[in-house]
């Protein structure tokens, strides 16, 4: 009896009953947990970019680059975060004198941090 391509190429089946059944796994990833980036990264690939999730999902390097997402992100919203706060003088000092001030201030640099994160990472 011939074998299939699949078998030739390393691949074997199990029976369940009369049927054969592939026996086929994906490669194992090592998974380290996602923060916020490395969902939102998911999210986006699963809904907008759905070959590429599956392509990523089959090769086993999905939850790789989502940690890798991840990191950078949150480094770069970081340093935007800083960055923004010592140009526009925001300091402790003001957040001692005007809390609400130094609140409507902090809202609006993170605001403006997490659009940037978003456009050059995340939905990239």
């Amino acid at each position: 009896m011939n074998k299939s391509s699949f078998e030739q190429n390393g691949g074997s089946y199990r029976m369940v009953g009369d049927y054969k059944i592939p026996n086929i796994t994906l490669p194992a990833e090592a998974r380290k947990p996602l923060g916020v980036w490395g969902l939102k990264r998911k999210d986006y690939l699963m809904q907008h970019k759905r070959v590429q999730f599956n392509i990523m999902l089959m090769n086993g390097t999905l939850w790789t680059h989502l940690a890798e997402i991840d990191e950078q992100a949150s480094n770069m919203f970081s340093q935007l975060v800083e960055q923004m706060k010592v140009n526009e003088g925001i300091t402790e000092q003001l957040k001692a004198d005007n809390q609400m001030k130094w609140v409507a201030h902090m809202n609006n640099i993170e605001a403006r941090a997490r659009e940037c994160v978003c456009s050059e990472l995340i939905y990239n």
